[in-house]
């Protein structure tokens, strides 16, 4: 209705102005016109008086208006005496000014109430209930605090008003189970995940939780320990101060904080306790290096109230803060709200607000818009008029408005001075938390924290989820330091060293006069483990035992003291076991694990000891691929090749005997084809390389003795009924049992001595045939009895030994990172050289196998596969005429043959056989001629000895190659 007259006076004075004007243009278009006061006096008076009458009905409409909007009452309950009292007020009022300024057209106005609940939970419930009842107030902004809000929020619920609260932030109240509870404020709940990231960056495993006894401290323990367990960080101890607690009650729990590892605490109430808390841990020495404090957005957002003293002594805290983005309107409504607050504070000196004042804003803004939403329907209550001021809880009413303004208020979202403002759900979400840096008198931003992790700048959002440190910029922390802390802090780690008299080599030790030195391998892997830390820890060994220098008890006994915090950590021959795990926690195992069967040796010597070095499977294909090249190159070289022909037995004979004599080289047949030649090159090859190992294999098995173990499985001790034996009180006789091992088979020993002699007994007179043990502790016996036992290899594994730590102990993480460190940089096959020294027997097979050589058998195979299909395709293409006359079966039958035939046949064409007719030929000539051929040569020139030999072998050849039937001497003789 409002909007309609607005428009309606508008468009009279358009109407009015458009009137006069279209006189003054008919007065300038007349000639006999007059003057312009005579052409306004032409206006009819009648007209002007209808005109005037108009307007005055306008505007009559208007000033009604004005005086028909509807007044809402609602309550406002706050604790006055308070900073956030006093600054909330103010800005629910400058809420009000500023709306409906900006909203003059608006029918609803909101009316306050406001009553002093004076930091009282009754005195919040008696305010709340008579607003309800004898203001029948619409709906109520407070109570301020969580525990007077949640004292209250019943009498909401009961009478259908809305509980709208811009400071009460327990994570217990919950809009789901109270349906008429706005919480226009972040839950507490919600910063825990900045928290938690905050662990996760840094890798803190451990942290205390210090917060006041309340409502207020307790309820977010639940969420907080649930984000800290996500990240894998503990709570050892939970620290609770009361809300009224002096500084001597302060100094008694920071000095138990003190006693305790953990130097990370995180701090959870509101200022006027927790400045008390910084002031009393400075003195105490708690806001040193290596200590870690971070404060929750209780303290963050009323920093501006603390006093200088209090900041100088918080340099360095963590804390996480609500973030509220910089824009020019809250810029803007912080100098007006200054100024207005100033006026009506005088005394008050430079005034600051914080997060509560904007959410009070905000929280403002959306209940008038909600009511406006609502309409102008009637704003009372059902059965809730009572004469007098009674404030009986039975009597008071149940708003009619109160469906409809709590659905208006989830409907409502607009961009108020904190942001995106929305109450969908019954509470303010939120998404981002500033993490500042407390340096001098003021709280740097070192970084975001989002849902998808810390980021440096907002605009840089990550895509995946990040909690890296790198995300934040430098922080400077407690005692002005820069290097951020390991979170815990131990004065001396107090170890516990096992004390034993057998397998010395692992951990020994030695008492003296001056002090207790504890020496062995483990020892030594442990200090150089400690070497690999990014920082120093103080230590000192602690022996196990008693004023006699006996054991004081079992290993698990050890443990156990570990277990009830009497010892830090154990180092020594630990073996790590699920059982024990769930008292202790341990590092990553630093020796080798496995359980090994320690056997007597003895000198194996066989006929057939030649045949060991290769297995079978390479024996038989070096045979198959000696009879295989042989076959390639017989093939290739019969047909030009003397040595390769003759009767079918002699050329059998020559493969084998040409094949096999490359393994030794002693072949003196000449190879005349390239392929052929081609394809012995590569074989020759490959015999070299099988020789080669052969020998060197061979002279292994020689030169080693042939040492083999009497028993190579445990099947054989069990079915032989052997006595095994197992080192004293360790965790292998449990699994020897579970081997199935007679337990009357079963003897212990307590040294590697005693093994020794129970091995020289032997079973029959109540010795051992084997033991079994750690392979740790069989290295060290082998060190000592190389010569007359081996290890098999391990019949069952274990997890090795370990470091032992207290559970949850944040050292343990770091000690596994530096145990991979000492493994990968070679440190750890030092000590173990140093302390056993050659401490291994190996029995395992010398023997080459196929898996060594196949590729050298294929390079083999191709070569004399190729050049047998290069040799048939020359064949065949130069026979060409035989094969293609072969047609019919019978016709292919004849060419096969006849090619066989032809294959038998020499090759005249060859290099070979053409030089053997030259010396043919010359043969012949130097017959004929003997008498003057030689006669002249002797005569005119003398032979050597030498060329004569040379003439006479070369005559012989050619007598022996050329085919032709010898001279009939018989004839000859006759006719003479």
């Amino acid at each position: 209705m409002a909007l309609l007259i607005t428009i309606l006076t508008n468009s009279y004075i358009r109407l009015l102005y458009i009137y006069i004007y279209l006189q003054m243009i008919s007065y300038v278009k007349d000639p006999h016109r007059g003057s312009m006061m005579s052409a306004l006096r032409g206006i009819s008076s009648v007209t002007l008086l209808f005109l005037l009458s108009l307007g005055i009905i306008f505007f009559a409409e208007i000033c009604m208006t004005q005086n028909t909007t509807i007044p809402v009452n609602i309550g406002v309950v706050l604790d006055l005496d308070t900073w956030v009292g006093k600054m909330g007020l103010s800005c629910i009022s400058m809420a009000l000014s500023d709306f409906y300024a900006s909203h003059p057209h608006y029918k609803t106005r909101l009316v306050l109430n406001t009553r002093d609940s004076k930091s009282d939970v009754v005195g919040a419930a008696a305010a709340v209930l008579d607003l309800i009842k004898n203001v029948e107030a619409q709906a109520i902004l407070g109570p301020q605090t969580s525990t007077q809000t949640k004292f209250v929020v019943e009498l909401g619920d009961r009478a259908q008003v809305p509980i709208v609260t811009f400071s009460a932030s327990i994570p217990s109240l919950s809009p789901s189970q109270n349906p008429y509870l706005f919480q226009a404020t972040q839950s507490d709940s919600s910063q825990v995940k900045a928290i938690s990231s905050l662990m996760q960056a840094f890798g803190w495993k451990e942290a205390v939780p210090i917060y006041v006894d309340n409502e207020y401290g307790y309820v977010i323990t639940k969420y907080l320990t649930n984000a800290l367990q996500e990240v894998g960080t503990r709570i050892p101890y939970q620290s609770l101060l009361s809300p009224v607690a002096t500084d001597e009650q302060i100094g008694i729990e920071l000095h138990k904080l003190m006693t305790m590892e953990t130097r990370v605490f995180i701090v959870h109430m509101l200022p006027y306790l927790g400045s008390r808390l910084f002031s009393k841990a400075k003195e105490f020495g708690m806001m040193r290096q290596g200590y870690v404090w971070i404060i929750t957005n209780g303290m963050t957002s009323l920093l501006n109230k603390m006093h200088s003293l209090n900041f100088e002594a918080m340099q360095g805290v963590l804390g996480v803060k609500t973030y509220v983005p910089e824009t020019e309107t809250l810029s803007d409504f912080n100098i007006r709200w200054k100024t207005k607050f100033q006026k009506e504070n005088p005394t008050t000196h430079t005034p600051e607000f914080n997060i509560f004042g904007l959410w009070a804003y905000d929280a403002t803004t959306a209940l008038a818009m909600a009511f406006e939403k609502v309409g102008t329907i009637n704003f009372r209550f059902q059965n809730g008029s009572v004469l007098g001021n009674s404030t009986d809880l039975e009597n008071f009413g149940i708003s009619q408005v109160g469906p409809e303004l709590r659905q208006a208020l989830f409907n409502t979202s607009f961009h108020g001075l904190t942001g995106n403002y929305s109450l969908t759900p019954g509470k303010l979400q939120s998404s981002s938390f500033e993490i500042i840096n407390i340096i001098g008198n003021d709280g740097r931003i070192i970084g975001y924290w989002t849902p998808s992790g810390l980021v440096q700048d907002l605009k840089f959002a990550n895509y995946i989820y990040d909690t890296s440190m790198e995300n934040l910029k430098p922080i400077i922390w407690p005692g002005v330091s820069t290097e951020f802390p390991k979170g815990w802090e131990v004065p001396i780690l107090r170890i516990g060293v096992p004390s034993t008299k057998s397998f010395n080599e692992l951990v020994m030790v030695r008492n003296t006069s001056a002090n207790n030195i504890s020496t062995g391998y483990c020892i030594d892997v442990f200090r150089a483990v400690i070497q690999e830390l990014p920082y120093s820890i103080p230590y000192e060994f602690v022996p196990f035992e008693t004023s006699n220098e006996e054991a004081a008890g079992s290993y698990d006994d050890l443990i156990h003291q570990v277990y009830m915090k009497n010892l830090d950590a154990i180092v020594g021959d630990i073996t790590i076991t699920a059982s024990r795990t769930l008292y202790v926690d341990f590092t990553l195992p630093y020796t080798e694990p496995g359980i090994a069967m320690i056997v007597p040796i003895k000198h194996r010597t066989t006929a057939w000891l030649f045949l060991k070095p290769l297995t079978s499977e390479l024996w038989v294909t070096t045979g198959c691929f000696f009879i295989f090249i042989g076959f390639v190159v017989w093939i290739l070289e019969h047909r030009v090749n003397e040595d390769f022909r003759g009767p079918p037995l002699h050329q059998i004979g020559m493969i084998f005997w040409f094949s096999f004599s490359t393994m030794v080289f002693a072949n003196r047949e000449k190879v005349t084809n390239n392929l052929a030649r081609f394809v012995v090159i590569i074989w020759v090859f490959v015999v070299f390389i099988l020789t080669s190992s052969y020998t060197a294999s061979f002279t292994t098995m020689l030169t080693a003795g042939q040492l083999q173990p009497t028993i190579t499985n445990i099947n054989e001790l069990i079915m032989k009924g052997e006595n095994v034996g197992y080192q004293e009180g360790s965790s292998v006789l449990g699994i020897l049992k579970k081997l199935n091992f007679d337990e009357s088979k079963l003897k212990a020993y307590t040294s590697a001595q005693e093994c020794d002699e129970a091995f020289s007994k032997g079973t029959t007179n109540g010795g051992i045939a084997a033991a079994f043990d750690e392979i740790p502790y069989m290295k060290v016996f082998l060190s000592k009895y190389c010569s007359k036992y081996t290890m098999v290899q391990p019949m069952h594994m274990t997890n090795g030994f370990g470091f032992v730590f207290q559970k949850g102990s944040p050292l343990v993480s770091d000690i596994s990172r530096a145990i991979l460190k000492v493994f990968e940089g070679g440190e750890m096959d030092k000590i173990e050289k140093a302390w056993f020294g050659r401490a291994t027997c190996s029995t395992t097979s010398n023997s080459l196998s196929l898996d060594s050589f196949w590729g050298l058998f294929i390079i083999a195979g191709l070569a004399s596969v190729s050049a047998l299909i290069i040799f048939l395709s020359r064949f065949l293409y130069e026979h060409r005429h035989i094969v293609g006359c072969s047609s019919s079966e019978n016709s292919i039958w004849n060419g096969i043959a006849l090619l066989a035939r032809k294959f038998d046949q020499k090759d005249p064409s060859t290099h070979t056989f053409r030089k053997n007719k030259l010396r043919e030929r010359s043969n012949f000539v130097g017959v004929d001629t003997v008498g003057t051929v030689e006669a002249s040569t002797l005569t005119s020139f003398p032979q050597t000895p030498s060329s004569f030999s040379d003439h006479t072998e070369r005559n012989s050849i050619s007598l022996e190659e050329h085919e032709r039937p010898a001279p009939n001497y018989s004839n000859f003789n006759s006719n003479a």
